[in-house]
């Protein structure tokens, strides 16, 4: 092992970046509760704005000390990309769960990034609008609709991982040993917040195929529209406050992640 190499390691282990890890898990739940009290909102006919990231973050800037806040969530999300990029280096050598890291560094990196633009300029696009401006861009690309129609199924097979990862409850591997109460707790939270970001994931990789068949960006929206949605099935409003109740519980599972996760 490389001196670089070695620092490297011992930096991704060291006690300072486990606590910026857990701080990143914590900052992670905020935004899903705060996504979910905006799903829930919409599902009882009180929601005006945006249920994603973005309307999550910006409700956090309207928070007093929101700023403070959102500074502090910047710092959470790039320890979380740190953190998933040196288990992409250090952890396992398994692929799959190499693949899985480097999702993850993507994800946080995007969520950092979204942080930033509010940060420094006090307003972003929506999910829905990034969604749109991205699919728009791969489908002027040449094979731009096979291109897009991919992405669409890889987003739906995400869904169907997720929603197999929580009724599995493969989260479990990730947790130390727990108290049997809280124990029972994590498997609860885990199970039904896996399924309910499963069942968004799914409903928008359906949304990017529609988008890459008819050839229209418009119709590929983000975790707002995706939500949205849900109410406009048979079965109402209901679905989505049953997914949006999901939602919130997968925060509480991140809050407890950030206590029993191991880093």
């Amino acid at each position: 092992m490389s001196e670089t190499e070695h620092v490297a390691r011992r930096a991704a282990n060291s006690p300072a970046m486990d606590r910026l890890a857990r701080v990143g898990l914590v900052c992670r739940g905020l935004l899903y509760a705060i996504i979910g009290i905006l799903a829930v909102q919409i599902a009882l006919g009180g929601g005006g704005r945006q249920a994603d990231k973005s309307g999550a973050i910006r409700a956090v800037a309207d928070l007093p000390f929101g700023t403070v806040l959102l500074w502090i969530m910047a710092v959470g999300f790039a320890a979380l990309a740190v953190w998933q990029l040196s288990e992409i280096f250090f952890g396992s050598r398994r692929p799959k769960d190499r693949l899985e890291s480097a999702a993850r560094v993507v994800v946080y990196a995007l969520i950092f990034s979204t942080l930033l633009t509010m940060l420094m300029s006090g307003g972003t696009k929506s999910d829905d609008q990034q969604s749109s401006d991205l699919t728009a861009k791969l489908l002027s690309l040449p094979g731009g609709q096979i291109i897009v129609g991919a992405l669409g199924l890889g987003i739906v097979a995400l869904g169907v991982y997720w929603i197999r990862y929580g009724i599995k409850k493969e989260f479990l591997k990730h947790l130390g040993v727990m108290p049997p109460r809280v124990h029972q707790a994590m498997e609860r939270l885990g199970l039904v917040g896996y399924i309910a970001r499963g069942l968004i994931a799914g409903l928008a990789g359906i949304f990017v195929i529609q988008a890459a068949v008819t050839f229209d960006p418009k119709k590929a929206g983000g975790i707002d529209a995706t939500l949205r949605a849900f109410a406009n099935t048979p079965v109402g409003p209901w679905l989505l406050l049953v997914v949006a109740i999901g939602v919130l519980l997968f925060a509480g599972y991140c809050f407890g992640e950030a206590r029993w996760r191991r880093t």
